[in-house]
């Protein structure tokens, strides 16, 4: 099932759109397949897979700061068009880079 893989303002964003198919009884969407992912420019090795729910407005998760040999590229997946991402880029001697994407 391909994707639809769009490069974003920021170095290193992705946004991901599965394919969904829907009927009567609802829908499915295959949100992950490496072949797919890898057809689309976006080769990286996924180790983790985690899914939170936050009830309070603003409550930030999955970020932190991980360095050599722990360091991880973040696969987020919004669900309501109210939300919206920031990339913050950490290296050496302080943050280099925050935006709104």
């Amino acid at each position: 099932m391909p994707i639809t893989a769009k490069p974003l303002a920021i170095s290193d964003v992705v946004e991901i759109m599965p394919t969904k198919f829907a009927d009567e009884r609802g829908f499915f969407s295959e949100v992950y397949n490496q072949s797919d992912h890898a057809a689309a420019g976006i080769n990286v090795a996924f180790v983790q897979d985690n899914h939170s729910l936050s009830w309070q407005i603003g409550t930030v998760r999955g970020l932190h700061f991980q360095v050599p040999p722990f360091a991880q590229a973040k696969l987020v997946r919004v669900t309501r068009v109210a939300d919206f991402l920031w990339r913050i880029g950490l290296y050496a001697g302080g943050i280099a880079r925050i935006a709104r994407i």
